[in-house]
């Protein structure tokens, strides 16, 4: 089959679908790449590279996905790519399927298969293509990062001709794919870390990797759903994490949250109130800001300040280590083009656990 990578347009985005290792594999199992011109450069790898892989190169969008059956992308398409989209080929991308309800309409009046990487079903056999993690890894290491440069003060434990400095202490709400990669980062870094989070399996995550596990008395066996997430609270159950939160975070240099619900909106855990019991200088990473921020002060991509504390609304923090997680993207989505591989063309098969999972429509079908 004749597989299409485009070049990314959304403002911010540096990452590429298929880097030009995977493609020397698609080219050995008989399928045709066509990469657009341009489109490795900014995750730096050059048109060379996608040329030595086998890789057709070709100017604009259209001739990228003229004649494919799949086109690879990072990012969903922009309007003007709906348009140039070959009736009845498949996209495979981050869709955001929650607020993107126009874009599948107008995908699927083009009897366009939608397939969104984000809704890659966590089961064994899918972990290789499992995105939101792929991501999520890079997302918990910049975060500590950005706070380190943030902080007016070292994260590590410093013994000095002027004297000794205690370590930063930080905190890491949420223990998923970006919390475990933030307390494991900030631990690198020297600092004394705590974490929390309201799943079970997460306590013992969180204390193999040398951190604090803060507030075990509000864990639930009950408070994770099949595919591993946190579920959403209750009133009562929220009342008290808020609590349990505003008790730790007034000691803390630094914070990095995480909480997420697929589909719906980020759990608010930081209020404003909790922000101004915080230490001058101190630092505050969001890095649900994509899905409404775990921080009531948060603003997308922008840094606020509310008294002497900073609040950082992480805008797409893959895309700023763009190599690594192209990479790592690149892998997910070759994995998913095996899946769909059958006898060298694409085969999408709605009763697969997981093709059917991430089929956001096909044949016509909204399908959610």
């Amino acid at each position: 089959m004749r597989i299409g990578v485009p070049r990314e347009t959304e403002e911010f985005e540096r990452r590429v679908a298929l880097v030009p290792d995977s493609v020397v594999k698609l080219i050995k199992a008989g399928h045709e790449v066509v990469v657009e011109r341009g489109a490795g450069a900014m995750a730096y790898f050059p048109d060379e590279q996608y040329e030595k892989a086998g890789a057709r190169l070709a100017s604009g969008f259209a001739a990228t996905v003229d004649g494919a059956a799949l086109v690879a992308k990072v990012q969903r398409p922009s309007e003007a790519e709906v348009a140039a989209l070959p009736e009845g080929t498949a996209v495979a991308c981050l869709l955001q399927p929650s607020s993107a309800q126009a874009l599948v309409t107008a995908l699927n009046a083009r009897r366009v298969t939608v397939l969104a990487m984000e809704l890659v079903p966590r089961i064994t056999r899918a972990q290789s293509m499992d995105v939101l993690s792929s991501q999520a890894t890079v997302a918990g290491y910049k975060a500590v990062l950005i706070a380190a440069a943030a902080l007016p003060r070292f994260l590590p434990s410093l013994t000095t001709a002027a004297g000794s400095i205690q370590p930063a202490k930080a905190f890491v709400i949420g223990a998923g794919v970006a919390g475990l990669q933030a307390i494991a980062t900030a631990r690198r870094l020297g600092a004394q870390v705590s974490a929390f989070d309201v799943r079970a399996a997460a306590r013992e995550q969180v204390q193999s990797l040398g951190a604090k596990f803060v507030a075990t008395d509000l864990v639930s066996a009950g408070a994770e759903d099949k595919g591993g997430y946190a579920k959403a609270q209750s009133d009562d159950e929220q009342t008290r994490t808020l609590a349990a939160i505003a008790r730790h975070i007034p000691d803390q240099d630094l914070v990095i949250t995480t909480a997420q619900i697929p589909g719906r909106a980020a759990p608010r855990l930081v209020t404003a109130e909790m922000v101004r019991s915080m230490k001058p200088g101190s630092v505050i990473v969001d890095l649900a800001a994509e899905t409404g921020g775990n921080c009531e002060l948060t603003v997308l991509g922008e840094t606020v300040m509310e008294g002497d504390v900073s609040i950082i609304g992480a805008r797409n923090l893959p895309a700023t280590q763009p190599l690594h997680a192209s990479q790592m993207y690149s892998r997910n989505m070759l994995t998913l083009l095996q899946h769909l591989d059958k006898e060298g063309a694409l085969h999408v098969d709605l009763d697969d656990e997981i093709t059917g999972a991430m089929a956001v429509a096909h044949a016509g079908v909204v399908r959610r």
